[in-house]
């Protein structure tokens, strides 16, 4: 039976992550979980998985989480906030931590688990978007494995078991295309929070549904894909897939092109992050190609999508700006959710902030200048969001 830690229980892929737990009780155990300011569901969680440790980002929260669980024998370990947090990511004998926090915030707690000598079943794209440069020497310095758990890199990397050393050419990342896949761009002006929550394949959280109408999330995927798999950017690719089956694909130096395909389904990556390099059987509906039907493929719309190119260009810059870049888009998302930016904004605010940073770049950053580099970067947005709303051209911010 495996020891797991799960941070970011409440979230979808929290929520989907123990019902693999519960699916397979006498494979994986739960040692530790932290969850965000969601009270009922966590504690319900507790009652279910009985961890030892668990934490509340949100401090205010505290006390009605314990009072929640105050009927429980024996009393888990509670904390509260990111040092809670931390502390949950190093604690104990678990030998894998799924980090399913949205955004920079699981960073901290995810080096907290890699100097802890645990492995990562890495779902929180955003700890390598932002801290590759730090996180790639943990990883090796402390001989703890990162197995990608979000559903492309996890097609890559299970494509690539068996590729011998310098086998592979090209990634080729599939995208759904998001809510406006088939939107003529001319429409995106019109569009609501509500028009950009609907994604077509996949139930997501609000940050990365937005992410996915933007396609922010696959120029986010070429960064991690880089980290991840050591690809240089010339040869990692984005293609539009409707129907969001094959998952992602490898293209080898014969041009063989291998491809991992399945239902839309985060349980399937998650799964195998958590129990490789063993397959373990599943209840689960088996892919029939017939019922997916017709598979079709389109180039990417960068008129449409330009959040693409600006991931590519902070990817190429390196050192501190793919922070930058992910921050930058982390607060715009945030203003457009909370309905205080148009939809066509998001891109015009990341683009801005990544300009300003141009000159301040940190070729080789430390932890505290990806950290300083992602607080600048939210202020920035802010910044500039004030700007475009007194009618400044934020293209010209300094």
């Amino acid at each position: 039976m495996k020891a797991i830690t799960l941070l970011g229980s409440t979230g979808s892929i929290g929520t989907q992550t123990l019902d693999i737990v519960s699916e397979h009780p006498d494979q994986f155990r739960v040692v530790g979980m932290a969850a965000g300011r969601n009270v009922a569901m966590l504690a319900q969680q507790i009652r279910q998985f009985r961890p030892e440790i668990v934490a509340i980002w949100d401090k205010d929260k505290l006390p009605e989480l314990k009072a929640a669980i105050a009927d429980l024998e024996p009393q888990p370990i509670v904390l509260a906030g990111e040092e809670g947090v931390i502390e949950v990511a190093r604690y104990g004998d678990s030998e894998a931590v799924v980090t399913g926090i949205v955004g920079c915030a699981g960073l901290l707690p995810t080096i907290a688990a890699i100097e802890a000598g645990k492995d990562i079943a890495l779902a929180n794209k955003e700890t390598l978007i932002a801290g590759g440069p730090v996180v790639l020497p943990l990883i090796e310095k402390y001989g703890v494995k990162l197995l990608p758990a979000d559903s492309e890199h996890s097609a890559i990397f299970q494509c690539l078991q068996g590729v011998p050393q310098g086998g592979l050419r090209r990634i080729i990342l599939t995208a759904s295309g998001g809510a406006f896949r088939d939107w003529p761009v001319e429409k995106l002006a019109e569009v609501t929070v509500a028009d950009a929550l609907k994604h077509p394949n996949w139930s997501m959280g609000r940050k990365i549904t937005v992410d996915s109408a933007t396609l922010m999330n696959k120029g986010l995927e070429v960064i991690e894909a880089h980290y991840l798999f050591g690809m240089d950017y010339d040869h990692i690719d984005i293609v539009i897939h409707p129907q969001s089956i094959i998952h992602s694909l490898i293209e080898l130096q014969d041009t063989s092109v291998l491809a991992q395909l399945g239902w839309p389904d985060m349980r399937l990556p998650l799964l195998y992050a958590m129990s490789w390099p063993e397959r373990i059987a599943t209840s689960w509906e088996p892919l029939d190609l017939v019922k997916a039907g017709d598979l079709t493929f389109r180039a990417p719309d960068h008129q449409k999508y330009p959040c693409m190119q600006l991931a590519y260009a902070a990817g190429r810059a390196a050192g501190s700006m793919p922070a930058v870049l992910n921050a930058a888009n982390e607060q715009a998302v945030a203003l457009f959710l909370e309905e205080k930016i148009q939809f066509l904004e998001i891109p015009r605010l990341i683009e801005a902030v990544c300009d300003r940073h141009q000159a301040d770049n940190r070729q080789q950053p430390t932890l505290d200048d990806i950290l300083q580099a992602d607080a600048w970067a939210r202020q920035a947005v802010l910044q500039a969001c004030e700007q475009l709303h007194q009618g400044d051209r934020i293209v010209s911010l300094r």
